[in-house]
């Protein structure tokens, strides 16, 4: 059974270049997406957006790597890589961010999720005990 899930976590799925999706796609593996997906996706592993790939709505996964169009509140739990070619407008909220020279984004930012979510990190509790 363990063979079963590690298959599960790899596999790659694909939306092509001319593919128009709409509505919400949850994987537990990696997604490339070079077409374009209006609504929501969710991804265990990465999300990758081709040069020509756009999104349209809500994306949520581990890691992801942007070169094409994105419009979308964007929830990434490790690292977000803007590519120079990559244009992105919304929300991101991600613990560690890339940005290539060449990248564009409007929008806003919110890094740091552990501190967010009310967990005490070592220099609020050395404020906290000086009070």
């Amino acid at each position: 059974m363990a063979k079963h899930n590690e298959a599960e976590h790899t596999s790659i799925n694909l939306i092509g270049t001319g593919t128009t999706i709409n509505g919400e796609i949850k994987s537990n593996g990696d997604i490339r997406i070079d077409g374009t997906l209006i609504g929501q996706v969710h991804s265990k592993g990465k999300i990758v957006v081709g040069n020509t790939g756009m999104i349209e709505g809500e994306i949520y996964c581990q890691n992801a790597d942007f070169s094409g169009n994105i419009k979308a509140k964007v929830e990434v739990a490790e690292l977000l890589t803007l590519k120079a070619t990559s244009r992105l407008r919304g929300e991101i909220i991600t613990n560690k961010l890339a940005i290539e020279p060449g990248a564009r984004f409007t929008g806003t930012c919110t890094m740091d999720k552990k501190a967010e979510a009310g967990v005490i990190t070592p220099q609020v509790k050395e404020n906290q005990e000086k009070k």
